[in-house]
Parts: structure tokens; sequence; C-alpha cells
């Protein structure tokens, strides 16, 4: 728990109030849970959503960690007998790891360096003396070249070392550095999908996210270097006046500013900086990443209803898979695209056998044409016919030979295991895509490229927070999306259901308490996200906590009927008067959330299900021309605009210009993952396979476009001007 002038702090970082961030931290410190804290104890944290509650968790633990790294630096510094007052008040003043490191580095162990060997040679006292303003030019002049050579080693160290010199350094590159990328040597420019970086500059500054990784992985792959560049000269002269200030040996100490900023601090600055633009970018792309994966998980549901799933394909045929209301697979098959007739056959049979209501598509190769195939099959058959539906299957094949899909389904082989999960996506994304690795799912940008560990955080908080808003049946929920569930786990979600299995099923919530090794803090955490349908007590298939289900009971009785009449009752409802049952423990927020939830018992916060619309004579890229308005949806979000999937097996792109009629900073304002959105084709590059889409009423004629883009919204950074170096020393001219 950290202390109160760190719970100060970051409760004004956040602008919460303390009292909040003390609560939710100590509730933390308990073992709660972000979904728990933020849906059932709101008195405490003051009403401190989900955001906010990891936001804390997150600042709170920098802050913790910063102090810990405090008291080791402090610790160690006082153990080589060089902690003094005016030190030690530094430190303690330091707010980043980043200041508190520079501090450290005169005094941090460090291999033997030429500032080194010149001390080992009894050079320290004349640099002493210089350092001290004592010596002046002429003195020195009568020193041998080597005594020189060596002081001046052991004066670069000491200035280069100097907190306040580094952080002036680095601030001065950060203002006027140029990134600069070149196409690599023998690298066909015509060919690289990075030949935009091949001639590339841009100031440190201003550089987006997406370029700094694109840079980065055309580095990773051998086409591209690059640096950061500044102009060297103006650098070097503020450093020369800085180390002269009030001293007298000018001479040397004019170059020892040199020889400090090429030898050191150059290199060191700038490893500093492509480390902070890659945590910056990083930020960037799992923030991106972290949205996207939630609109996906939130889709609308096609909610309990027969399924057949076909997963699309010419040469190994059409896999199909029938799923029942919850998900149970019924059938399987595999149908072949050039045998059109018995292709119609065997979709009309599985589909009257099973009374299938739904037919999902999947996205991929062959999509359109079993699409069209499907439609064609079932067009003449009764009323109620199903609907087909194409669905994005992104991540399908990785869960086709997962442990998750063996364990499902045994006894199919890995190539029939996408189908029923086709299906099934359609039934629930959020049950479905839980069972996939996030980073599969393919809604973010060059996932592969940033900070694993934070990556798999962010997208392992999201699927919790979207799990516990929906909150899971638990007896038909899969091991993978009780893992999710608050308080629970991998280990408690099999226990889960090697007991619902054992027993036939969960009665109560109740009965939770006798799975192996669930005891009452993980069930106080978990029992509220879990629903019962059909269980002996009606709050248990509610969001209502078991803990106030004597509130409940009191309120029921205060109207004269049981639970059950109370629930879904709104003209009872009306007649509650919250304010007499204010208390400590429950105070109006979750006397409201409770109203809410009695009103609409057990209620799915996802959109209403809607089936998108494609054009049926637009099948491929090569069928698109400049100026057709389609229906698409959208299944990715990036920094520079959205992919739409129009229904030719190539999402095209609209350009965050090209978003909406006014300007759009970022694509989350306006759109969202699962999106259906209508869009007008602006060009179609068949060689590179880009498609150009625009949202805007009057998209701009191509030619225009560009060249607004061009001024506007990509500005290209102008090639650095002469006498502008980067730190290896390479000079623009």
């Amino acid at each position: 728990m950290l202390n109160d002038k760190l719970i100060d702090r970051v409760a004004s970082e956040l602008n919460v109030a303390p009292r909040q961030a003390r609560a939710a931290l100590a509730l933390f410190d308990e073992g709660a849970t972000v979904p728990f804290v933020a849906r059932y104890r709101k008195e405490a944290t003051g009403g401190l959503d989900d955001l906010q509650l990891r936001m804390l968790e997150e600042r709170a633990t920098y802050l913790q960690e910063l102090a810990d790294r405090r008291a080791a630096i402090l610790a160690s510094i006082a153990e080589q007998g060089k902690l003094d007052d005016t030190l030690r008040a530094k430190i303690d003043a330091a707010e980043t790891k980043q200041v508190l490191e520079d501090l450290y580095l005169p005094y941090k162990p460090k291999r033997r360096t030429r500032a080194t060997i010149a001390r080992e040679a009894g050079y320290e006292p004349l640099a002493d003396r210089i350092w001290s303003g004592e010596a002046n030019d002429a003195e020195l002049a009568a020193e041998p070249a080597e005594a020189l050579q060596g002081t001046r080693d052991i004066l670069a160290e000491r200035f280069a070392e100097d907190a306040e010199i580094r952080a002036f350094v680095r601030d001065f590159t950060h203002r006027t550095g140029m990134v600069v990328s070149q196409g690599r040597r023998g690298v066909d420019k015509a060919t690289s999908k990075f030949a935009d970086y091949f001639e590339f500059s841009q100031k440190l500054a201003d550089l987006p996210s997406h370029r700094v990784l694109a840079i980065r992985r055309g580095e990773a792959e051998q086409q591209l270097t690059w640096q950061i560049a500044v102009p060297i000269d103006d650098l070097i002269r503020q450093l020369q006046s800085r180390i002269t200030n009030g001293r007298r040996a000018h001479a040397q100490l004019m170059l020892v500013a040199e020889d400090a900023y090429r030898r050191l601090l150059a290199p060191s600055i700038e490893v500093e900086l492509r480390l902070e633009l890659k945590q910056r970018a990083d930020e960037d792309a799992i923030t991106i990443f972290g949205t996207n994966l939630e609109q996906l998980l939130l889709g609308a549901p096609a909610g309990e209803r027969p399924v057949l799933g076909l997963d699309p394909g010419y040469r190994t045929g059409v896999k199909a898979a029938v799923v029942s209301r919850t998900g149970a697979l019924l059938a399987t098959a595999t149908l072949y695209l050039h045998q059109e007739l018995r292709f119609r056959e065997q979709l009309r049979t599985l589909v009257e056998q099973h009374a299938v209501e739904l037919i999902a598509i999947g996205n991929g190769t062959a999509s359109r044409e079993t699409e069209a195939l499907a439609r064609s099959s079932v067009a003449d058959m009764p009323e109620p016919r199903p609907q087909v539906v194409v669905v994005n299957e992104a991540g399908a094949s990785v869960y086709s030979a997962s442990d998750v899909a063996r364990e499902e389904f045994p006894e199919l082989d890995v190539s029939l295991r996408g189908a029923p999960s086709i299906a099934r996506r359609l039934q629930d994304p959020l049950a479905e895509l839980v069972k996939i690795d996030p980073k599969s799912i393919g809604v973010g940008q060059y996932q592969h490229d940033v900070n694993q560990s934070r990556l798999k955080k962010r997208l392992d908080d999201v699927v919790e927070t979207c799990v516990n808003r929906v909150g899971v049946e638990v007896n038909t929920a899969s091991p993978s999306l009780l893992s999710y569930v608050a308080g629970l786990g991998p280990m408690l979600a099999r226990n889960i259901v090697a007991a619902r299995d054992q027993r036939g099923g969960f009665k109560s919530r109740a009965e939770l308490l006798e799975v192996p090794r669930l005891g009452a803090k993980a069930f106080e955490q978990a029992a509220g996200f879990l629903r019962v349908r059909g269980a002996s007590h009606p709050l248990d298939a509610t969001a209502v906590h078991p803990e106030r289900y004597q509130l409940v009971e009191a309120m029921a009785a205060d109207l004269g009927v049981d639970v059950k009449e109370l629930v879904a009752n709104d003209a009872l409802i009306d007649r509650i008067k919250l304010e007499r049952y204010l208390s400590d423990e429950a105070g109006m927020p979750t006397l409201q959330d409770i109203v809410v939830e009695l009103r609409k018992p057990g209620r799915d916060p996802r959109e209403t299900f809607e089936l998108p619309n494609y054009r049926a004579d637009i099948k491929e890229p090569k069928d698109l021309q400049p100026g057709m308005q389609l229906e698409g949806v959208i299944t990715n979000l990036v920094a520079f605009g959205a992919f739409v999937d129009v229904g030719v097996h190539q999402d095209g792109l609209v350009h965050v210009s090209q978003l909406g009629d006014r300007f759009i900073k970022d694509p989350a304002e306006v759109v969202r993952v699962g999106q259906k959105v209508n869009v007008t084709v602006l060009s179609v590059d068949l060689e590179r396979n880009r498609i150009a889409l625009s949202m805007k009423k009057q998209p701009l004629p191509r030619a225009t476009r560009d060249q607004r883009v061009d001024k506007k919204r990509e500005p290209k950074a102008s090639i650095p001007t002469k006498g502008t170096i980067a730190p290896n020393g390479m000079r623009f001219s």
C-alpha cells in the first residue's frame, strides 16, 4: 500500500479524490478485482469506472516501483560514502525513473572506461583544478599531451554524467531532432513495402506512432536504416558555453564539451530517445488494439438460434458444421463448390434436419462464391428460410489447431474445427473469441512488434472487462469464458466445468461454494457476474450480488410480495422508496443498480444484431470502380484510418482524412470495429492490392485528395538542412 504522499500524488494526476484512490487501492490490496470494485463497491470508490481503476492501479504500481528504486539508489550511494544533503534532496525530488537514473549515473558501478584509466594514471587532481576554475590555458600549456588527454577523458565523463547536462541534451534533441531514414544499399525501392521511407525525414516531436513502428519494422527486416539527426554545431556551441562558464581553461574545456557530446552523450541520448519513441508508439498501438478488441468482443450477438457454419475453401471443400441453440455440435459435412447440385442438396438437408435459422460464412478465400451458392440454395425454401451472414473469420485457423479446440472437438479433424467456431461467433462473438489469442484476431497494427508483456496485460484487461460487463451463464460457458470472470482464472474455471458436468449443472449460485478450491473470496468476486438461469432463487439469474439478496427480499416484503413477483414488474418496482434502504454498505449508487437490474434482469448490454448487406454483383477487387457506393463493416481501426470489409476478400482503407467532412484526429472518435458504414470507392490498385475508400458525403477527386492529404494531413518533413548531423557523425548537406 502506498503512503499518503504517494496516494495524494496519484489522485492528483488522475483527477480523483484522495479518498477514492485510497479506498480503491486498499480494496486491491485485499485481493479485489477491477470489475468487482467497479460494479459492487461504488460507495467506497465514489463510482470510479473500470478504466479509471486500471489507470489508478497501474500508476500506483509505477510510483511504488519508483519509491523502491529511490530507496535502493540512496542506499547504494550512502554505502559509497558519497551521499550528502544536496544529493539526497535531488533524489527525493525525482519524479520519474529517468531523472532518478540520471542522478545515479555518476555513482553507478561501471565497466573500465577511458576516464577510469586516466584516474589510475593519476590525472584526477589536474582535472579537479580545471573543473574548479583554478587552472587556466597558459598553465596547462606546459603539461604533456598524454596528461592533457587523460584529464580531458575524466572531465568528458564527468560532464556527460551531469544530470542537468543530460536533461538539456535530451530536451534539445527532442525539440530539434529529425528522424531520418534511408533504404539500405541493394534493396529495390520499387518492390519494397517500405518505399515511402527510403528518403524520409520528419521532426522527432511530430512523428506519429504508426510511422515509428513502420520504420522500426523496416530496420528489423534489413530494408531501412535510420537515425536521429540534430543541428550538431549549435548544440556543441551551447554545451561549450555551459562548460566554460566560470572556468578559465577554455581551450581544453571546448575540446572536452565536443568529445563528451560526440563520444558519450550523443549515442546514449539517441538510445534513450529511440526507446522512448518505441515505448510511446507501443502504448499508442496497444491502446488502439485494446479499443478495437473491446468493440469486436462486444459485437451484437445473434443469440440462441441454430446456426450452420461454413468455412469456405476451393480445393479441400467448404467445411460445414451445425450447432444447436446452445452451441453444441450437431452435424458436420464437407461441401464442394464445383459440385453445385450436390452442394445445394447437402446444404438444404442440413438446414431442414436441424431447423437452421442462420448460415454463417467465413470471410476468407471463396467466401463470396460460397455465399452466392448458399443464398441461391435456400432462396426457394419456405419461410422462415435461414438468413445468410458473412462472419469475420480472423483467428479461426489458430483456434482450430489450439488445445482448446482439441478439447472441445476431440473427434473432429483439425480442418473441420473452424466451421463450428464460425457458427458460434455469430451466436455470441464474446463467448467464442475469448478462446483465441487476441493477437491472432487481427484488429491491431504492428501487434507483433510492440512490447508483448504490456500488450498481453492490456488485452487480458479488455477481455476481462467485456466478459464481466456482459455476464456469464455458468451452466453453458466454456472454461475459456469462465476463466475471465472476476476472481476465477483457468484453474477454477476448469473446476467449475468439472463440477457442472458431474452434477448435471448448477441449480443455484450458492452451489458454486462446493466447487473444489473456490473459496469465499473467489465467490465474492465472481458471483455477481455468473448467471444461473432457471435457479430456485430468481436473483441468481441477475447481476444482483448475493450479498444484496437480503436487501431485495426486504424490498419485496415491504411491498407484500415475494422476490419472484418483484423481478421485471415495473409497477411494483416504481413503488420502492430507495431512501428507506440506505446504509453505510448500500448507498444510492448500489440501490439504483439493483433497481435497474430488477427492471431488466440479466440484461445484455450489447447492441441488437443486424445483418450486413453486401452487393451481390461485387465479389473481387477488380469488380470495384471509383465512385461506387457500398455498404461495409469496419474490421480494424489504426492510427491513420479504418479498414472496411466491402465483400471482396480485401479490406479497403478509409484514410483518417476521409472519415468525415470535418477534421478528425482519431478514427475512434467517429467509428468502431463491427460498425456498418456506407463508403464510396476512391481508387483501386490491383497490383499493390489496395482499395481506397471514403466516408465523406462528397468525396474529393483522387488527385485533389492526394494534394490536400500531402499538404494538411500527412506532411512530408523536409530533408535536413546543411549542417545537420546525426549522432553517428553523418552530415546532411
